[in-house]
């Protein structure tokens, strides 16, 4: 397993300009998990402190999952990530995350962030540096769609 998450945290842009000590940090605390078509991988509201990696499959991005003004904010694929603002602010879950096909997941806990930042700060800068771009470009394209709506 551990070659499998390696190439994919390589390969994650978000993970893009660590060295190799950074990166096996995540590799040992990677948590492999499978799920079916329709199954739950994170509920909104939830508190779990952990941001996943899709290593096969797709997932869908849902909020207000179950209901009747349920709304799908993106599909997301292989070497894609989500789950990230739950390791820059202790916040519950802002949306449903739910696997449209079979879908392999890298869970990484928020503790492995912390052990990072305590060992190596000046990679943890470059990875809280990359977050932060990739979640600019998620907030304008949301915008872009929203704007779109409303014209």
């Amino acid at each position: 397993m551990a070659g499998h998450v390696d190439k994919l945290l390589k390969a994650v842009p978000i993970f893009a300009g660590l060295d190799d000590a950074a990166v096996k940090l995540f590799v040992e605390r990677a948590v492999k998990s499978e799920y079916p078509p329709g199954g739950i991988i994170a509920r909104e509201g939830e508190s779990n402190h952990c941001m996943y990696l899709i290593g096969s499959g797709s997932v869908r991005i849902v909020k207000y999952f179950g209901r009747a003004d349920q709304a799908e904010l993106t599909v997301l694929g292989p070497k894609e990530f989500f789950g990230e603002m739950c390791i820059l602010e202790p916040a519950p879950r802002a949306a449903t995350a739910q696997a449209i096909e079979r879908a392999i997941i890298f869970e990484i806990q928020a503790a492995s962030f912390h052990q990072l930042y305590k060992q190596m700060p000046a990679q943890y800068g470059i990875l809280i540096l990359n977050i932060s771009r990739d979640l600019s470009r998620r907030l304008r394209h949301l915008d872009e769609i929203f704007a779109a709506r409303h014209k």
